[in-house]
């Protein structure tokens, strides 16, 4: 799949900016540091454990020219997804990404409890793909950092 073809389904055109990637660098660091905290619920650690990888997605399609089309349904889906391309990601962890995507998915919308080992593993691959991000960033798009 190209970037381009999304264009207008998914995604737009944008400029790429060093301060939005940083924004959005340091903003994943602060939610998986707040996954960490064992005081506040698994659904909340869960969710910023999962908004840090979603924020690690859109660094991707930010470093290459483009952003989700927030107004159409499937962003987070359309950034997952987009991985390969942008960042390089292997298409089992985007496979292990989606199935966390679903889980938020059913939790946010029928309150389901998220089990303990949903939490680990939601934390444990937004911090690998934390790495894989400044990673690739720096290998491929320094001057965005």
């Amino acid at each position: 799949m190209s970037l381009q073809s999304l264009v207008g389904i998914s995604l737009e055109r944008i400029t790429p900016a060093k301060e939005t990637i940083k924004r959005l660098v340091e903003g994943a660091a602060r939610h998986i540091a707040d996954a960490k905290v064992q005081a506040i619920s698994g659904e909340t650690r869960f969710g910023s454990a999962y908004t840090a990888i979603r924020m690690l997605a859109d660094v991707g399609l930010h470093a290459h020219g483009y952003r989700t089309l927030t107004s159409r349904p499937g962003h987070h889906q359309t950034a997952i997804q987009t991985l390969p391309t942008t960042l390089g990601i292997d298409p089992q962890t985007v496979i292990r990404l989606d199935k966390l995507r679903k889980q938020r998915n059913l939790t946010e919308y029928t309150g389901d409890l998220i089990p303990e080992s949903a939490v680990k593993e939601c934390l444990a691959q937004a911090e690998s793909l934390f790495v894989m991000t400044r990673d690739w960033l720096k290998g491929n798009r320094p001057d965005l950092l």
